[in-house]
């Protein structure tokens, strides 16, 4: 078997072959970090065209993050059954659809419709991506590679927060301009639409359905001659028992045990408050002293630092654990919303107080995209078993987006009724939280194979 087409594959070819699969997949996280990220510009845009109150702002907002749960959860199944490669390139379909349906949209209805229809899109992608590079990646690598995805998402929302402010400064006088920044987001859809043509299928999704030629071959074309055999060997142990997992599969109690940590751990990724920032941070800016158009540019200090600490979290996965990471991560994001809290009681409105909540947003931002976000969503797509990690990832994903549901939807309501200082202090009371079931339930998983994290999640 190892003297198939390998043998025939020149020096490096596998680890060019498998950097093109994981720029191009990852293109889903840039969609995901685009989509989620352009609101936060065009709302202010948006609110005199369509007659926007707190309520129906919350609803535009909210209404893509619930129709992402549904697609999170729809996509784990799908991915199992039909496989992550079909399923990524039906998604970067529906991405175009829902891209331009927000833009064209006529009024509220339709807008919600659209961003429910976006959002299912952006749901699969989030749970899809990260579970395909899981798979895509060898052993030492994974961390890293995985972790791109995370990179891509907050690129995506640079790219988001760049458009917004070039749009808006320069045609900001004009009406509809909300829609030029929605509409962008039909441009990387399609570059995934034409990318997911050129790369292979996941091998451990192949090898889970009985078709060990194709998932030799699939190994192949991204491991040399024979880290593909060993590889080939090891998945074909595991997944020639494997079949496609369904819900009663978890009353197995160390399964259902794996899916409530999947679970916990994609609702401290939410409880941080982060995408109160990512949705409203040119609003609490401009609430916080700074102009309209002052704060869609000052919001780019944001996308630029969640894009620094990113790859400089991408680059601590290969050096130190899971878990110190994350936990150093969420004191960091609890410590500066509570400055923020701190800093609009004691300052007085205007520009020092604006420039003082912009660098406390900053430095929480380089918690959570450096520390918090990158490892959650590593961890969900290494800790499920082979047979169920489609629908645990699927439904882990679906509660971590019906929570970013809640957040995106209250906190205009809350901003409102409470004001920044104790909204966010309710943040920080979840932080705390969050730290102490991380301390108590979430394992290690460095350096693991995910067959080797198969099994030591058996005897957790």
């Amino acid at each position: 078997m190892s003297s198939t087409p390998a043998s025939r594959t020149a020096p490096g070819d596998h680890r060019r072959a498998l950097r093109r699969a994981t720029w191009i997949a990852t293109l889903g996280g840039f969609l995901f970090g685009y989509d989620t990220g352009v609101i936060n510009g065009a709302l202010p845009y948006m609110q005199d065209d369509l007659g926007l109150t707190p309520f129906t702002e919350g609803l535009i907002t909210s209404s893509l993050l619930f129709g992402a749960a549904f697609g999170a959860v729809g996509a784990g199944q799908l991915a199992d059954r039909i496989g992550r490669k079909k399923l990524l390139l039906i998604l970067a379909g529906v991405f175009i659809v829902g891209a331009a349906g927000t833009a064209a949209a006529p009024g509220v209805g339709i807008m919600v419709l659209a961003r429910v229809v976006l959002g299912l899109a952006v749901g699969g992608a989030s749970a899809v991506v990260p579970m395909f590079l899981a798979e895509l990646a060898p052993a030492a690598r994974r961390g890293q590679l995985v972790t791109r995805d995370q990179l891509m998402i907050v690129s995506g929302q640079l790219a988001a927060f760049v458009c917004n402010a070039v749009i808006g400064n320069l045609w900001g006088e004009e009406g509809n301009v909300w829609r030029w920044m929605l509409l962008v987001a039909t441009l990387p859809a399609i570059a995934l639409w034409i990318g997911m043509n050129f790369v292979p299928e996941s091998p451990r999704w192949l090898g889970s359905k009985g078709r060990y030629a194709q998932m030799l071959t699939a190994l192949q074309k991204i491991r040399s001659a024979e880290e593909a055999q060993a590889e080939y060997e090891e998945i074909k142990g595991l997944a020639g028992t494997s079949r496609t997992g369904r819900l009663k599969d978890f009353a197995e109690p160390w399964l259902l045990r794996v899916l409530l940590i999947g679970m916990g751990l994609s609702i401290v990724q939410q409880i941080t408050g982060v995408n109160a920032i990512i949705y409203y941070g040119t609003q609490i800016l401009a609430d916080a002293g700074f102009g309209t158009e002052a704060a869609l540019t000052a919001n780019i200090a944001n996308g630029v630092v969640s894009v620094g600490a990113a790859l400089l979290g991408i680059w601590l996965l290969g050096k130190v654990g899971r878990r110190p990471m994350l936990l150093t991560g969420l004191i960091g994001t609890s410590s500066m919303l509570a400055l923020i809290g701190i800093a609009s009681i004691l300052m007085p409105e205007g520009t020092a107080r604006g420039f003082a909540v912009l660098s406390m947003t900053v430095l929480f931002l380089a918690f959570q995209q450096g520390a918090v976000s990158p490892v959650t969503w590593l961890m969900l797509a290494e800790i499920f078993p082979l047979r169920v990690r489609g629908l645990g990832i699927g439904l882990s994903v679906f509660v971590q987006w019906m929570a970013n549901f809640a957040v995106g939807f209250s906190f205009p309501m809350l901003m409102a009724a409470l004001g920044i200082s104790n909204t966010f202090f309710i943040f920080v009371a979840l932080g705390i939280c969050a730290v102490l079931f991380v301390k108590r339930y979430l394992p290690e998983t460095r350096g693991l194979s995910l067959e080797e994290v198969e099994r030591q999640m058996r005897t957790l």
